[in-house]
């Protein structure tokens, strides 16, 4: 027997999404540009998941400033670099076994000041809520927390499996990160003519409705919404809660972009904040896990693989249970070593405070101008309409397809939105996300795109995909579509 055939058959048999087959077709068509072949465009810009880095957008000088050192120490003598940044760095290495990144990470739930600085944030950040070291997990990523906590959760089969009540539209990765944990996604949709809002009545019908073909064990939560923007308010995430305590399910709150609010009267409010202002009986029954990552709207550090969650009542023989597994591959150094960064900033009278402070706010003012200019400017072309983001890095606008390429999606055997954007990126050199990616199963289609990015790239992607667009409504028109809009749109497009 050869060793492919030996390959569990459920990891032979996984679905390719058609958010990875896109990625491809983005690298292939920007091989053949390196290699001459003509194109409309001079480069592809891929604006379809949440990396501002690979957008253009750049890193924070001081963190990269103290990385540099901890990778290579030699730079502690080096005068060129600030004294706080190889001050910091002194202390990271400090921690680190044999004063290297190069060591394993111990203990496996993450270096020890590490985790003690990411306790003392939360504690700031939720006015005097202690947060415990011992209650923290740091791991490569939310993705992989989120992972493991599935596994935990997941048992039986059938209409005995493990069910999650998800939202829809979620993040694109999470349906193939159930399936793979072997969980059932049990959906409860978000209400978009409410600014995606979660609401209690598609809880309970969700509820309802899983209960038919799985067991409901717990649910998901993003927020701010990943992709929608929406940022729950108090008396929002209080009804979740109280869901949740009445129904027995096991809270993951998904907080990576809590960084990154900025819709008008909008603020950040953990659940774990909530949790425990709403009394005794609820901070000591609630069982919940939030989780955070480098890969958050500011700083943006996708590619380091970073993130830790926070337990909250879990049964010490399941927080022993997750130890274990944690134990058996234990992050890498130097993500943590990020992470602390990201929780331990610079205050003021440190030598880098002005520039730090200049460069986070650079990314804020980009990402709350670049939300509202790409929000009225898909308003504006006709066959869309988008809400208003409050915070996270993407626009979710609804996309009213002509049936022209309904059909022919059908034919080819995709989804319309997946067909919208594969047309779009062999056109136009713009790659986005397509609703059905994100759990989307009506025919309320959408588009996902992230507007963290340089001011002069959105409009270039936004440029693109107008001219893309009226195209496509001159070769199948709209039902409804008039000269008016037509006009509008292209009045400011120019």
């Amino acid at each position: 027997m050869t060793s492919l055939q030996q390959v569990n058959p459920r990891v032979l048999g996984v679905r390719v999404s058609p958010h990875s087959t896109r990625q491809s077709l983005a690298a292939h068509i920007t091989y053949q540009i390196t290699k001459g072949v003509q194109k409309p465009f001079k480069k592809v810009i891929d604006v379809s998941s949440g990396d501002p880095h690979k957008a253009g957008m750049k890193p924070i000088s001081f963190v990269r400033q103290v990385l540099a050192v901890c990778l290579y120490p030699e730079l502690l003598h080096d005068e060129n670099l600030p004294q706080d940044a190889r001050l910091r760095a002194q202390k990271l290495l400090a921690a680190c076994g044999g004063g290297s990144v190069g060591s394993y990470s111990s203990p496996a739930t993450g270096l020890r000041y590490v985790v003690q600085n990411i306790a003392e944030f939360i504690t700031r950040r939720d006015a005097g809520v202690p947060s415990y070291p011992q209650a923290i997990v740091n791991t490569s990523g939310s993705r992989k927390a989120l992972t493991m906590m599935m596994k935990l959760l997941a048992s039986g089969v059938g209409e005995n499996q493990t069910g999650v009540l998800t939202p829809t539209p979620c993040p694109y990765t999470l349906p193939m990160l159930l399936d793979e944990a072997g969980v059932t996604l049990a959906p409860y949709q978000l209400r978009e003519d409410r600014g995606w809002a979660v609401d209690l009545e598609e809880l309970q019908l969700a509820l309802k409705t899983a209960r038919g073909c799985c067991q409901p064990r717990a649910i998901y939560i993003s927020n701010p919404g990943n992709p929608t923007g929406h940022v729950q308010d108090r008396k929002s995430i209080e009804e979740v809660i109280r869901f949740a305590a009445t129904e027995g399910l096991f809270l993951l709150v998904d907080e990576v972009y809590q960084d990154s609010v900025y819709g008008q009267g909008r603020e950040f409010v953990s659940y774990k904040k909530v949790l425990f202002e709403m009394g005794e009986e609820y901070s000591e029954t609630v069982e919940m896990v939030s989780f955070h990552s480098l890969s958050n709207g500011i700083m943006g550090e996708c590619g380091l693989r970073g993130g830790y969650m926070e337990t909250v009542n879990l049964d010490p023989a399941v927080m022993r249970c997750l130890v274990t597994i944690q134990s058996t591959n234990s992050p890498p150094i130097l993500p943590q070593l990020a992470l602390d960064l990201m929780v331990n900033p610079l205050t003021c009278g440190d030598p880098s405070y002005g520039t730090y402070t200049q460069e986070i706010l650079f990314s804020q003012v980009t990402l709350a101008q670049n939300a509202q200019r790409a929000w009225e400017f898909l308003n504006r072309l006709p066959g869309m309409s988008c809400q208003p983001a409050m915070g996270g890095i993407h626009l979710y606008p609804q996309l009213l397809i002509p049936p022209g390429m309904i059909e022919q999606a059908k034919i080819l055997g995709v989804e319309a939105d997946v067909l919208y954007c594969q047309r779009l990126l062999e056109e136009e050199g713009v790659c986005v996300g397509a609703g059905c990616e994100n759990g989307q199963t009506d025919k309320n289609y959408h588009l996902r795109l992230c507007v963290l990015v340089p001011p002069g790239t959105l409009e270039e992607v936004l440029a693109r995909l107008s001219s893309f667009h009226l195209r496509l409504l001159d070769r199948f028109p709209l039902p409804d579509r008039g000269v008016k809009d037509r006009e509008l749109v292209e009045n400011s497009v120019a």
